[in-house]
């Protein structure tokens, strides 16, 4: 049984209910470039991807990067509109974040948001130094390249196998199996647990609380074991 130090988390689909407003911004992103919507499941596919990556992924057909650095642009831009207020919390994510640093975890978020669009959401909940640390797509390789998780681990001074990962896309997944990391799948984001399951996560759940409680477990039988181990 591991005994897990460092909690990882993805941001959006899995902290925050953003989903719809991302899939809204490409969509008018797409009609002010000119160019055909994709389907709201393409969209959602693409999600937890850098964003030139996501753009590219989604239409090879923009060639020349000033192409997609002008849909990039217009994302951007949907997106902060759409996001004034930002996207709330999932139920029960702000109580068991508290619990988990009360408990002593180190927390950390691994995120395909820009740097300048997480520190937007973070200055303005007043949680500048609420995580350990906190990496972003554009200051690192884009997921599922396993740079960001290997830098968390340097910064916080652990173990790949003292780590979880916990996403909501096939990308945060592989990211974690690449860096030889326990990850979670998360079901009320924007893949569903069936696609996520190829990728043999440790745990699956559909509602953030059933972390906790799975943890609460894990500590539970790691302690058994030290005993009998012991005796």
């Amino acid at each position: 049984m591991r005994d897990y130090q460092l909690l990882i988390f993805d941001w959006d689909g899995t902290l925050v209910d953003s989903i719809a407003r991302i899939v809204i911004a490409m969509h008018q992103a797409a009609d002010l470039c000119g160019v055909p919507r994709r389907s709201d499941e393409a969209v959602k596919g693409i999600i937890g991807l850098a964003l030139p990556q996501a753009i590219t992924t989604l239409y090879p057909e923009l060639g020349e990067a000033a192409h997609v650095e002008r849909f990039h642009a217009a994302y951007s831009e949907c997106y902060v509109a759409l996001d004034q207020t930002p996207s709330a919390f999932f139920e029960g994510v702000e109580q068991s974040l508290a619990r988990f640093r009360e408990q002593g975890y180190q927390l950390a978020v691994a995120t395909g948001k820009s740097r300048r669009g997480l520190q937007r959401i973070l200055d303005t909940l007043g949680w500048q130094d609420y995580f350990d640390i906190t990496r972003c797509a554009d200051e690192t390789a884009s997921k599922p390249d396993p740079r960001m998780l290997h830098e968390i681990l340097q910064h916080c001074g652990v173990s790949a196998e003292q780590a979880l990962m916990v996403g909501d896309s096939s990308f945060d997944l592989e990211m974690a199996q690449r860096a030889g990391m326990h990850s979670v799948a998360v079901g009320y984001g924007a893949q569903t647990l069936e696609a996520l399951s190829r990728y043999e996560p440790k745990l699956s759940i559909n509602h953030f609380t059933q972390l906790s409680t799975w943890l609460s477990c894990t500590v539970a039988e790691t302690r058994t074991e030290e005993i009998e181990h012991v005796g």
